[in-house]
């Protein structure tokens, strides 16, 4: 897993963990908490535990690539986070679709809300992890 393509196999595998674990809660949410709470709450009892494990999957495939003598640029680290976003954008335009019927205006609609767009910003901190880790 060296340079670009490494950091984007890392960001693959990110993507990859954090979105099979936001599929389990983002069930969770809408099938018990939003009924419970309303859709805001409900994201924002949701989005502690996602960046939350987002930060621990970073940090471990960047101690790896460390462990393996390999040193991550700022650049290849926002090169993680960014295709990792843009894989889960797709996935979730593609669920949204697929399970909803949400159509290409319907998903853009649904992020200017006050829901959405807590959960855009959370989707946004969870590209810019690996470099905050890479950081810290």
């Amino acid at each position: 897993m060296r340079g670009w393509p490494g950091a984007l196999k890392a960001g693959a595998f990110y993507f990859a963990a954090i979105f099979a674990l936001g599929f389990v809660l983002g069930t969770v949410r809408a099938l018990w908490l939003t009924g419970a709470l309303g859709a805001l709450p409900a994201v924002l009892v949701e989005l502690p535990v996602m960046l939350g494990a987002s930060w621990l999957v970073a940090r471990w495939l960047i101690r790896r690539r460390m462990l393996a003598g390999q040193v991550l640029t700022a650049a290849q680290a926002l090169a993680m986070g960014g295709f990792a976003f843009v894989l889960l954008m797709l996935a979730e335009a593609a669920l949204g679709f697929l399970l909803t019927g949400q159509g290409v205006a319907g998903w853009p609609a649904a992020m200017s809300t006050p829901a959405g767009l807590a959960g855009l910003a959370g989707q946004i901190l969870f590209a810019l992890i690996p470099l905050l880790v890479r950081r810290g």
